[in-house]
C-alpha cells in the first residue's frame, strides 16, 4: 500500500464514482481501477460495492477513509516541513464552514492569512449544520471547522476555539416601517414578513425561537442557500433574521439592519483535531487567534 493508492481510494470516495475520480486525477478510467483492484488484493477485503456504474464503500472501505486522510496529511506535513527549511512558503489549507459563519469571520480572518501567507491554497466546503462540520473534521475530510450554534459548541475528541458570539440582527431594505431605529424587539415583529432558511436549519429555530412567545409574524419565503437572502430583503419581498456576521455585507448592499432586544447570539466556534495540523493549517489557527485577540 502506498501513497498513490490511497490518494486514488479517497478520490473515488470524494467524486463518488471511478469516472469522475479519474477525470480529476487526470489519469485513464482503467488505470484507476487497475490501481483500486491492486489495493484491494493488497489488503485482501473489497474497498467498493459496484452498483449501476456507481460506487459505494464497503465497510472495510468505510474504515479506511479517515486512517487514509491522515496518511496523506502527515505525508505533507513531512514536506511542508522539508520545504520550510528550503524557505518554501507554500501549502494547503481545508476548511469547512457553516454559511453565516462562512460570511463573517471567516472573510476577515482569511484577509489577513493571505496577505501574510500569499502562497498557501485554502479550499473552502461548506456544511448546513454542526453535525456535519464535526464529522468532517472528525473524519479528517477537513482540517478546521468553522460552526455556529445557539450555545459553545462541546467535542471531547475535538479542540475547540470559541471565535465569536454574534447577536441576531433584523436586516431590512431601506425606508421601511423600522427606518430611523436602532433596535426592536420580537414583539415589534407582529403581522411582519419574514424570509428564513429552511425548517431544520439552525437559523430557522433561531427564527422560531424568537418568535416562540406568540409573536404573530409571518415567513414568506423559505431559502436553502443563505447568500439568496440578501438580495431577496433588498427586492422589498420581506425581512430576514440574521447573525451580526452578515451586517458589513448588508451595509454595503444598501440595507438596514437593527439589534433585537434581548439578544439571542450565534456562537461561532472553530474546530481541529488534536493530532498535529499540518503548517499550513497550524498558521490558520494562529491567524483565527489572532483574530480572537484583536475581538477582545
Amino acid at each position: 500500500m502506498d501513497a498513490r493508492q490511497l490518494k486514488f481510494f479517497l478520490a473515488v470516495i470524494d467524486y463518488e464514482g471511478f469516472s469522475k475520480a479519474a477525470e480529476q486525477l487526470y489519469i485513464a478510467q482503467p488505470s484507476l481501477s487497475q490501481a483500486i483492484a491492486g489495493l484491494e488484493r493488497e489488503l485482501g477485503v473489497a474497498l467498493f460495492h459496484r452498483v449501476g456504474r456507481g460506487v459505494l464503500p464497503t465497510d472495510a472501505g468505510k474504515q479506511l477513509i479517515g486512517p487514509a486522510r491522515q496518511v496523506l496529511r502527515d505525508l505533507a506535513t513531512a514536506q511542508s516541513a522539508m520545504d520550510a527549511v528550503k524557505g518554501v512558503a507554500s501549502g494547503r489549507v481545508e476548511i469547512i464552514t457553516m454559511p453565516s459563519p462562512g460570511v463573517e469571520p471567516l472573510s476577515t480572518i482569511m484577509q489577513q492569512f493571505v496577505r501574510d501567507h500569499p502562497d498557501i491554497t485554502l479550499s473552502v466546503d461548506g456544511a448546513f449544520v454542526p453535525e456535519d462540520v464535526l464529522h468532517a473534521v472528525r473524519t479528517g475530510a477537513s482540517e478546521i471547522g468553522l460552526l455556529g450554534a445557539p450555545t459553545l459548541t462541546q467535542a471531547a475528541d475535538l479542540n475547540v476555539l470559541p471565535i465569536e458570539d454574534q447577536p441576531l440582527m433584523l436586516i431590512t431594505a431601506p425606508g421601511g416601517p423600522f427606518a430611523g431605529r436602532d433596535s426592536i424587539t420580537p414583539a415589534d415583529l407582529a403581522g411582519h414578513r419574514l424570509i428564513a432558511s429552511q425548517r431544520g436549519s439552525l437559523m430557522r429555530k433561531m427564527v422560531d425561537d424568537v418568535m416562540s412567545s406568540g409573536v404573530s409574524a409571518t415567513v414568506v419565503a423559505e431559502v436553502a442557500h443563505r447568500t439568496s437572502i440578501l438580495p431577496l430583503v433588498m427586492a422589498g419581498v420581506a425581512d430576514a433574521v440574521l447573525p451580526s456576521g452578515w451586517t458589513r455585507v448588508a451595509g454595503m448592499a444598501g440595507a438596514d439592519f437593527l439589534a433585537i432586544t434581548p439578544p439571542s447570539y450565534l456562537r461561532v466556534a472553530l474546530v481541529y483535531r488534536k493530532t498535529p495540523l499540518t503548517p499550513s493549517a497550524e498558521a490558520f489557527l494562529g491567524a483565527a487567534k489572532q483574530y480572537v485577540a484583536q475581538q477582545h
